[in-house]
């Protein structure tokens, strides 16, 4: 039988589930970056390449544009899941800088913008 030296079985049992605790409360929490109230809502699709829609209506992405999910990782465009829900900034040209995907407690929130 090997035994780790310094720390008895039970205390890295405990140490275990206190991580696993406090990994599940992380993912309970709200964002750790919050979205800017001057993002747009809108529902959003992906179409081919760089091209996506927002409301139905079909624009691009920008160069270096960031789709993230609820727990804040990138997200590619192709992933995208059919009229998601999310909130975004466009560019100075106008195309879709800066996207994030509403969680359903979001969504559910009234849009600050109106």
């Amino acid at each position: 039988m090997i035994r780790h030296l310094g720390q008895p079985r039970g205390l890295r049992l405990v140490c275990a589930a206190l991580a696993l605790a406090a990994a599940g409360a992380a993912q309970a929490q709200l964002r750790s970056i919050p979205i800017p109230p001057e993002a747009k809502r809108a529902t959003m699709s992906h179409v081919q390449g760089m091209v996506v829609e927002l409301d139905g209506k079909r624009t691009e992405l920008a160069a270096g544009a960031q789709i993230r999910n609820v727990n804040n990782m990138i997200v590619l465009p192709t992933a995208l899941p059919p009229g998601v829900l999310v909130r975004y900034i466009p560019d100075m040209q106008g195309q879709v800088w800066r996207i994030w995907i509403l969680s359903p407690q979001e969504a559910a929130q009234p849009d600050p913008k109106n």
